[in-house]
């Protein structure tokens, strides 16, 4: 895996929270420790993890319950950490969406190792059929569908036919002709203002999913993704 994977500790003891970012961070992990327990959905889809430890025994609602809305949205991997050790906890952590569990105490290499796993399982292989854009933006070749790390962003024909143009020549000019050659079929015709219409809403589109314009102009010339 080539990019920085990003972790996301939602932990209300606040010693072992830090305890377990530091540690993470010395081998290259970026952690985010939550604070704001009265809404992890929210800090959820404002950070977009790769992988959530969860414990279990939280303010406002406990860690099946957000377990339980995140899988109503996402497959990102979940592993909890808890000082329950009861099957019927263990149980209802799977049952909710849950891909591991771990009881307290724990040894960091063991919670270290299982986190290694996980994270190879789930983005290693995946990495392999997809390109990574930028940093949070990946494109899956197979289906021609761009990724924000495990959501998909929905794309029509048209728009997912420039992105594979543009990303198939990531780096290089990509004139307007020829992405209107891509736009073109049997039974319709492609106009200047059709390809400017439907450049114009997909940039608007992935700039309000990366917050930066992902589609750059070269004035006279064409499109290019950097």
């Amino acid at each position: 895996m080539d990019k920085k994977m990003t972790i996301m500790i939602i932990e209300d003891d606040e010693t072992l929270a830090y305890e377990l970012r530091d540690y993470l961070m010395k081998w290259d992990y970026h952690c985010i420790t939550t604070r704001h327990f009265e809404n992890i959905l929210h800090e959820y889809l404002n950070f977009r993890p790769h992988l959530i430890l969860m414990d279990i025994n939280l303010p406002y609602y406990d860690g099946f319950y957000w377990c339980h809305q995140i899988r109503e949205i996402s497959e990102v991997p979940i592993i909890y950490i808890s000082s329950r050790n009861d099957d019927k906890d263990k149980i209802m952590a799977m049952a909710q969406g849950g891909d591991d569990y771990i009881e307290k105490p724990f040894h960091l290499e063991l919670f270290k190792a299982k986190i290694d796993a996980i994270l190879r399982r789930t983005y290693q292989y995946q990495m392999k059929e997809r390109i990574l854009v930028t940093d949070t933006i990946i494109y899956d070749i197979t289906h021609q569908s761009l990724y924000m790390q495990d959501r998909e962003i929905e794309l029509t024909k048209s728009e997912k036919r420039i992105m594979n143009t543009l990303i198939n020549a990531k780096g290089k000019i990509v004139t307007r002709e020829e992405l209107m050659m891509e736009l073109w079929s049997t039974d319709e015709f492609i106009s200047d203002g059709t390809l400017n219409t439907v450049m114009s809403r997909l940039r608007h589109k992935l700039k309000q999913q990366c917050k930066y314009d992902m589609i750059l102009t070269k004035k006279g010339m064409g499109y290019y993704i950097a």
